[in-house]
C-alpha cells in the first residue's frame, strides 16, 4: 500500500485485538452455521422426507460454496480490504440463515446453506489478512489459532445450546434468531474495524515490500501462490487432518454416538463439542508452541502422526467404554488443532504481497475434503442401511459407521504424508525478488 507511510508507534494491543476480533466474530459465526445441522438432523430428516445421502449434501452445500469463494475471498481481501468484505459477506450471511430458517421446500434449504456458505467463507481469509497488519509476523501461528479457538466457540454453541434452543423454540425460529445477530455484527464490523493501524495513526505490521510497493496485482498474486509446492502440500495437509473433525462434530457425530451408544441428543451434542473445544484449544497452543520453536514442519508433524492414531485408535478398538469418549474425542481435537500451523507455514513460503490469495488457496482445504467427505459418508451409510425407521429417522448400525469412519482415519494419515513433503521456513518471510522467485536469504 504504497500511500501508508511508517507511523511512530504501535497499536496498544487492546484496539489490535478489538479490530481482529470483531472479523473473528464473524469466523465464529460461519463455524456456528458449519456445524448446526448436526443436531438438527431428526428434525431436517422429518421436515424435508430426506434419507442420510440427501442431509448430507443439504449439509455439505455450505462447504461447497465456502471452498468455491476462498479464492476470491483472498483477492477482495488484498483489493478491497477486510472491512468492506467482511461486513458486506457478515449481511449476506444473515440474509440466507434467514432463507433457511424460513425454507418451505428443500430447495430454499439448499440456497440458504449456499448462500451462508459462499458469505462465511470470507472470514478466516480476512481474519489472516487482518493479522498481518494488526500482528507482528512471530505472532502470525498464534493469533491464528485463537480465529480457530474463535471459531471452534461457535462450533460449540451449536452443540448443547443450540440442542437445547431447538428443543424449546424449534430449529426455524433458532435460526431467525441467529439470522439477526449477524444482522447486528454485520453493522458492528462496518463501524468499528479498520484494515490497518496506520488509519488509526500507529505503526503497521505488514511487510516492508508491501508498504514499498503494494499487494502484487490479483491475477499476479494467485500464479504466485499456485506456483508453489508448499501450498498445495499445505492445503491438502490442513483439508486432510481438519475435514475429519469437521465430519464427525459437524453433522455424524451425533446420529452416531444416539444411534449406536444410546446416548439422548444433548448428551452427544456435549461429546462432539468436546472435540471441538479441544480443537480451539489445540490452535492457538499449538501455534504458540510453533512460533516459540521457530519452526512449523516438526510440531505439525508430530500432532498429525498423534492424531492419525487416535482416529485409529477410535475406528478399530471396537466398542470403547462411555467414560473412554470424552478424552479420546479431546486429544483428536487438540492434535488435529496443529492445522493451524499450516496458515502461517504457507504464508512464510509464499510472497508477502499475495497474504489475501495465499490464505484463500490454502483455506480450501478444510472446507474442501469436508465438502466431498460429508456426503460420502452419507451414501457409505446408506449403502449399509437395514431398513430400519424410526419416526420416519433412519438408524444405521455400528456396522455402517465403521465402513463410514474409516475415511476419518485414511484421511488423518495422508495428511501425515503431505506435511512430510513441506519445506521449513523457520518462522520467517521469504524474500522474493519483483519477478517472485524466493531467494535463499530469509528475512524476519
Amino acid at each position: 500500500m504504497k500511500s501508508m507511510q511508517p507511523m511512530s508507534r504501535n497499536a496498544p494491543p487492546w484496539m489490535s485485538w478489538m479490530m481482529w476480533g470483531l472479523v473473528g466474530s464473524f469466523y465464529l459465526v460461519g463455524f456456528f452455521q458449519r456445524v448446526a445441522p448436526a443436531v438438527m438432523v431428526d428434525e431436517l430428516m422429518r421436515e424435508f422426507h430426506i434419507g442420510g445421502a440427501v442431509l448430507g449434501n443439504l449439509s455439505a452445500t455450505y462447504f461447497y460454496s465456502y471452498t468455491v469463494m476462498q479464492i476470491p475471498s483472498g483477492l477482495l481481501a488484498d483489493g478491497i480490504g477486510p472491512r468492506r468484505l467482511s461486513a458486506s459477506a457478515a449481511l449476506l450471511a444473515a440474509v440466507g440463515t434467514l432463507m433457511f430458517g424460513l425454507a418451505d421446500g428443500l430447495w430454499m434449504a439448499f440456497a440458504g446453506r449456499l448462500l451462508v456458505g459462499a458469505a462465511v467463507g470470507v472470514a478466516f481469509v480476512t481474519c489472516m489478512k487482518l493479522a498481518g497488519h494488526w500482528f507482528p509476523a512471530n505472532r502470525f501461528a498464534t493469533v491464528t489459532g485463537v480465529a480457530l479457538l474463535l471459531g471452534n466457540s461457535g462450533g460449540v454453541l451449536a452443540g448443547v445450546p443450540l440442542s437445547e434452543a431447538v428443543n424449546l423454540f424449534g430449529w426455524r425460529t433458532t435460526m431467525v434468531a441467529s439470522a439477526a445477530c449477524t444482522f447486528a455484527l454485520a453493522a458492528v464490523i462496518w463501524a468499528v474495524v479498520r484494515d490497518d493501524p496506520g488509519e488509526r495513526g500507529f505503526t503497521s505490521f505488514v511487510h516492508a515490500s508491501v508498504v514499498e510497493n503494494g499487494s502484487l496485482p490479483p491475477m499476479r498474486a494467485l500464479r504466485s501462490v499456485s506456483a508453489r509446492r508448499e501450498t498445495w502440500l499445505l492445503l491438502a495437509a490442513g483439508g486432510l487432518s481438519a475435514a475429519p473433525v469437521l465430519v464427525f462434530a459437524g453433522l455424524w457425530g451425533v446420529p452416531y454416538l444416539t444411534q449406536v451408544y444410546g446416548i439422548d441428543r444433548s448428551h452427544a451434542a456435549a461429546l462432539t463439542s468436546t472435540m471441538l473445544i479441544a480443537w480451539a484449544v489445540g490452535g492457538p497452543t499449538l501455534g504458540a508452541m510453533s512460533d516459540r520453536l521457530g519452526r512449523r514442519k516438526l510440531p505439525y508433524m508430530i500432532a498429525n502422526v498423534a492424531s492419525a492414531t487416535l482416529w485409529g485408535v477410535f475406528l478399530f478398538w471396537g466398542d470403547i467404554p462411555r467414560m473412554y469418549l470424552y478424552p479420546l474425542f479431546a486429544a483428536i481435537g487438540f492434535t488435529s488443532g496443529a492445522m493451524i500451523i499450516g496458515f502461517a507455514h504457507s504464508r512464510e513460503a509464499n510472497h508477502p504481497g499475495a497474504t489475501g490469495a495465499v490464505g484463500g488457496v490454502v483455506n480450501m482445504g478444510p472446507l474442501g475434503f469436508a465438502a466431498v467427505m460429508q456426503p460420502l459418508l452419507g451414501s457409505i451409510l446408506d449403502g449399509h442401511w437395514n431398513g430400519l425407521l424410526v419416526n420416519g429417522v433412519r438408524i444405521y448400525d455400528a456396522g455402517a459407521y465403521s465402513a463410514a469412519f474409516l475415511w476419518l482415519f485414511l484421511s488423518s494419515c495422508l495428511s501425515v504424508a503431505a506435511v512430510f513433503f513441506t519445506r521449513e521456513t523457520y518462522c520467517r518471510v521469504g524474500e522474493f525478488d519483483e519477478a517472485g522467485p524466493c531467494r535463499s536469504r530469509r528475512i524476519p
